[in-house]
C-alpha cells in the first residue's frame, strides 16, 4: 500500500504516520487490517493527521460493503473512531461491549439533544474521532445531512475529510477543515473534494450539487 497522494497535496502533514501504537493488540489489528486491505486491492492513506479530537467524514456511501473497507482503514491506522447508534441499542446485554467499540447512544427523535449529545461527549473525552456519513444514508439522496457540520461547530472541532473510491479502489484522506459557521460557503469547499469518487453503487452517487440552506438558529 502506498501514501495516498491527496493526503500530501492537502496540507495534512507533520502527521504520524501512523497514529500511535496502543500496544500490541493495536499492532496485531493493524498488520491483519493491512493484510485484509492488500489481499482485496484497495490502497489507503499512512498518515493521520495529529488531531486528538475530529468529526471524521467518509463519502460517498452507497453500500454495505463500506463498512469492512473503512473498519479496516481505522484499524491499519491505528485510529478508534467514535460512532452513533439508537439508544435502544446499548440498553441490552450487549450495550457495555457495544460502547467500547465505540457506540454513542442518541435518541434520534431529538435533533437538537443528538447535537448536544455528541458535544458533550467530546467535552468530556481527551480524544475523541467521530465518524459519520454525511449522505446519512445508502440510498441516493438530494443532499448530504447537515448534522457533521453542525456537531463539528458545536463542539469547536475541525472535519476529516475522509473519500472512497470504487474507481480506484482507494480510500484517501483528502484534507482538514475547519468550519467557518458559513454552511453554504463551507460545504461547496468540502464536496469539491470529493466530485470524482464513484461509490460501489454508482447510479446512488451523489455529492449534492443542489442549494444548501442554512444553518437552523439551534446549531
Amino acid at each position: 500500500m502506498t501514501d495516498a497522494d491527496s493526503a500530501s497535496s492537502a496540507g495534512l502533514r507533520p502527521a504520524v504516520r501512523p497514529a500511535p501504537s496502543r500496544g500490541l493488540a493495536s499492532d496485531v489489528v493493524r498488520w491483519l487490517c493491512g493484510l485484509y486491505l492488500t489481499l482485496s486491492g484497495w490502497t489507503v492513506p499512512r498518515e493521520w493527521p495529529p488531531l486528538d479530537k475530529a468529526v471524521a467524514i467518509v463519502a460517498p456511501h452507497t453500500s454495505n460493503w463500506d463498512g469492512p473497507i473503512l473498519l479496516a482503514t481505522a484499524g491499519y491506522l491505528r485510529v478508534k473512531p467514535k460512532w452513533l447508534a439508537k439508544a435502544s441499542l446499548v440498553d441490552s446485554p450487549f450495550g457495555g461491549l457495544l460502547r467500547w467499540l465505540g457506540c454513542i447512544p442518541v435518541d434520534r427523535s431529538a435533533g437538537g439533544d443528538v447535537i448536544r449529545t455528541v458535544s458533550e461527549a467530546f467535552r468530556t473525552h481527551d480524544r475523541m474521532i467521530l465518524g459519520l456519513a454525511p449522505e446519512g444514508t445508502r440510498s441516493l439522496t438530494p443532499e448530504w445531512k447537515s448534522g457533521f457540520y453542525r456537531m463539528a461547530c458545536a463542539a469547536g472541532v475541525p472535519i476529516i475529510l475522509g473519500v472512497i473510491d470504487y474507481r480506484t479502489r482507494t480510500v484517501s484522506l483528502a484534507a482538514v477543515i475547519h468550519p467557518t459557521g458559513d454552511y453554504a460557503a463551507d460545504l461547496v469547499r468540502i464536496q469539491s473534494y470529493y466530485r470524482d469518487a464513484v461509490g460501489k453503487n454508482p447510479d446512488q452517487t451523489q455529492c449534492g450539487t443542489g442549494a444548501f440552506p442554512p444553518l437552523p438558529d439551534d446549531a
